[in-house]
């Protein structure tokens, strides 16, 4: 048996988790490095039995797993992986596992962002290194209004801390209801006032058809020319290239990204280069306690199963 891990970028996959189980009975290979393209995905993982794959950093649709005739199982991360087909894993008889994970990480990210973006860490901490001193006058989040898109599980606790920072908070998503936004300490407002009233704008919703491009230049343009956007979900709920025009125009003051369309980022990327933007690279789940729940339950998932076939 061979088992491929993929996309473990910082080359820690094997230290998170104890993986003797499968070790004693399959080759492991880790790949640090990246491919996109369906065909080099099909050729990388052509030679192995079992793939374990780090949430949607490589996607596995119908067409690609209907050409890895050895693949007998998916051992992804995380509850859901909408990058995984799984109808089509199932028609040829592949074992699709996920595993538990926390939500607190990204919860934490998105307050680094928006503490980032409103207080301009990256510019100061950048002048103290250079010799330099104060270069900007920062943002205070009390008393102004958090607008929260979505109000899940990660939404709901990205509130809570806006009320305790003592920020206005308000929010709207398709089916949230004013007694439920009461319940976590926001203000249930239209889509509309979301927008225009927000001087703090934060995304938290599953990307989906419905979702997809639900942030556009109608949306953006609603923004005060103050207001700073947060996206640490999905890349594809903001209109990208409406997003990069409003920020490069100035038409709103700035973002806070963790996601993007394409990941990773391409290099000549303009979000590299805006000094409006805090940018960092989808590291919302990339916590030292996710990571031992993903491999570690990914680790138990593979070891079962290799029980299971008699491996």
């Amino acid at each position: 048996m061979k088992v491929a891990i993929l996309d473990d970028y910082q080359n820690v996959a094997l230290s998170m988790a104890d993986w003797s189980s499968v070790a004693a009975r399959a080759e492991i290979t880790t790949f640090n490095d990246h491919v996109a393209e369906p065909d080099a995905v099909v050729e990388r993982l052509a030679p192995f039995d079992v793939v374990c794959v780090m949430r949607e950093r490589t996607p596995l649709p119908r067409n690609v797993i209907e050409r890895l005739p050895r693949l007998k199982m998916i051992a992804s991360t995380g509850p859901f992986n909408a990058a995984v087909d799984v109808a089509a894993a199932k028609e040829r008889g592949i074992h699709v596992s996920t595993t538990g994970g926390y939500i607190e990480s990204t919860v934490e990210l998105t307050w680094a962002l928006i503490l980032a973006a409103a207080r301009r860490l990256v510019d100061e901490t950048l002048s103290v290194r250079t010799g330099g001193w104060q270069t900007t006058v920062g943002r205070q989040l009390g008393g102004s209004v958090l607008g929260v898109l979505g109000l899940g599980r990660i939404g709901r606790r990205v509130a809570r801390v806006g009320a305790a920072f003592g920020m206005d908070v308000i929010a709207w998503s398709t089916n949230l209801t004013p007694e439920a936004a009461e319940k976590a300490s926001a203000t249930y407002v239209s889509r509309e006032e979301l927008f225009a009233r927000a001087d703090v704008l934060t995304i938290h919703l599953v990307l989906s058809e419905r979702t997809r491009g639900l942030v556009g230049a109608a949306e953006l343009g609603l923004m005060k020319p103050t207001a700073l956007l947060v996206n640490t979900s999905r890349g594809p709920i903001v209109d990208e290239a409406a997003l990069v025009e409003a920020l490069r125009t100035q038409r709103i003051a700035g973002a806070g990204l963790d996601v993007f369309d394409v990941e990773p980022l391409s290099a000549g990327h303009p979000l590299r280069r805006l000094d409006n933007v805090v940018a960092t690279p989808h590291i919302g789940y990339v916590a030292d306690r996710v990571y031992r729940v993903f491999y570690g339950e990914a680790a138990a998932a593979i070891g079962q199963w290799l029980d299971a076939v008699g491996s």
